[in-house]
């Protein structure tokens, strides 16, 4: 799955003005499961980034 994807950027960025007529063939429950668990751990290392920058703030306040 990784590498078709990876394949499927390569060729996007060599030819920005290429179209894909269908990548519906590689979504598939392992995928989707996938990319949700990134998501989640993205979303909680962006709320720990915004944890410290307020605490670091708090703290230069007093």
């Amino acid at each position: 799955m990784e590498t078709k994807l990876l394949r499927i950027a390569k060729l996007a960025k060599s030819d920005p003005k290429m179209k894909f007529t269908s990548l519906a063939h590689l979504l598939n429950v392992q995928s989707l499961v996938q990319c949700h668990h990134e998501l989640l751990i993205k979303r909680q290392l962006g709320l720990m980034v915004q944890l410290k920058n307020n605490i670091v703030k708090i703290l230069k306040k007093t």
